[in-house]
């Protein structure tokens, strides 16, 4: 791999991203979404964090750290580092050329500062694999292990995934994000044509099983015909 964060190694099973801000395009300001109380507690310490606690919890993340995937605190208080995102998504997106290979499943490493919001890592990762369609579409989650349970939380758009991979600490058995489609219901995310789209791959679905069961029964007519037929016949 060449030097500098932009470099990427194409059979790299792990994909790299600048942390400059200027990669990024700013995510659109508003009102975080009600019900995750988990979010907006970790966004207010991290509100009100000093910059002698961010370096003494980065010193802390850095001596934990195994993978040699340090966190960096500049001077004026921002820090640079790396997480890693495991896309799972249920179907291909669609994409203007080819997409990379195994984008699908594989674990994706972007390097991005604490300044850097969902909706913006969420974006990088659409621009990574050529993906034409819609960040809003597309969502990242945490998730977390707790007393042998997993749980997984939709990230607001406005949250810092940087923050929260350094107050959980480097273990991804702890924490982990994950990219995937919204869930099904929420439906706004799609054009009308889409939408459209969907009702006719529907309908061809159903007239292909409504044909195939029609197909199976005829069979069946045959089958019994034939016997009662064999029945009927004297001997």
């Amino acid at each position: 791999m060449s030097s500098g964060y932009s470099s990427l190694e194409e059979d790299a099973e792990d994909f790299f991203f600048t942390a400059r801000t200027s990669f990024f395009r700013r995510a659109p300001q508003g009102k975080p979404r009600a019900g995750q109380q988990d979010v907006e507690k970790e966004k207010e310490t991290h509100n009100y964090l000093s910059k002698e606690e961010i370096k003494e919890k980065v010193h802390k993340y850095n001596l934990a750290v195994t993978d040699k995937l340090k966190m960096t605190l500049n001077s004026n208080g921002i820090y640079t580092g790396f997480i890693k995102v495991q896309m799972e998504l249920c179907r291909p997106p669609q994409t203007s050329g080819k997409l990379a290979p195994g984008s699908n499943g594989c674990m994706n490493t972007l390097h991005i500062s604490s300044m850097n919001t969902v909706g913006e890592v969420i974006e990088a990762l659409l621009k990574k694999f050529l993906v034409t369609e819609s960040p809003a579409k597309f969502a990242l989650y945490k998730r977390c292990h707790r007393e042998d349970q997993v749980y997984a939380c939709k990230l607001s758009d406005r949250e810092h995934p940087l923050y929260l991979r350094l107050v959980a600490g480097p273990r991804t058995d702890t924490l982990s994000f994950v990219l995937r489609e919204h869930e099904i219901g929420e439906w706004e995310a799609f054009s009308l044509p889409e939408l459209q789209n969907f009702l006719r791959i529907l309908d061809k679905e159903e007239d292909e099983q409504l044909q195939s069961l029609k197909r199976r029964y005829a069979a069946y007519r045959q089958q019994l015909e034939a016997a009662l037929s064999e029945v009927r016949t004297p001997g």
